[in-house]
């Protein structure tokens, strides 16, 4: 049966961290819907390849609307963190079990749900403090995946991390 995964994103989302695992939900038949802090702006990679718009406000959507949550890396996590509504949400999926899947600098937002606290993550290597800061313990590692939570490093990561996120939607009820 086709789930609703929600891709929380603001300006300057790495490209290909945002478009492979989007475009893997679809082919696998799942629905792939872009949540950021307004519905209907227009969004730009970093590396200006994707132009992508929100689909849905983060203050307009909860965890009971989506099966998973996917926070693509670059300089968007860092922006979407100083959301309420996005930690909120981030930390509902995380609450309910379902899958959170973050790449490279989405670990931020990890720390700020404070859901990363006692759990095996891996990220971009810079953020790395923040996250022993928040309470995680850091491993270097193409995918981690700690019970429903997934994380990488970077873009080259990226086939594990769609397989690992694609496997945990399968097997959440």
């Amino acid at each position: 049966m086709p789930k609703k995964v929600a891709f929380i994103v603001d300006e300057m989302f790495e490209d290909s961290e945002f478009k492979v695992p989007y475009d893997q939900v679809r082919e696998a038949g799942h629905e792939s819907v872009i949540v950021g802090l307004e519905k209907g702006k227009s969004l730009e990679g970093k590396k200006a390849e994707e132009k992508i718009t929100t689909e849905a406000a983060a203050a307009e959507v909860s965890a009971d609307d989506f099966a998973a949550l996917v926070i693509p890396g670059g300089y968007s996590p860092d922006k979407i963190r100083l959301d309420s509504n996005m930690v909120e949400l981030t930390r509902s999926m995380y609450d309910a079990g379902k899958p959170v899947a973050a790449i490279c600098h989405a670990g931020w937002m990890l720390a700020e749900a404070d859901i990363a606290r006692g759990r095996t993550v891996t990220s971009w290597p810079s953020i790395k403090t923040d996250l022993i800061n928040a309470g995680a313990n850091w491993v270097d590692q193409e995918v981690v995946e700690d019970g429903n939570l997934i994380t990488s490093r970077k873009p080259d990561d990226l086939e594990a991390f769609s397989k690992t996120l694609l496997s945990q939607i399968e097997r959440s009820a």
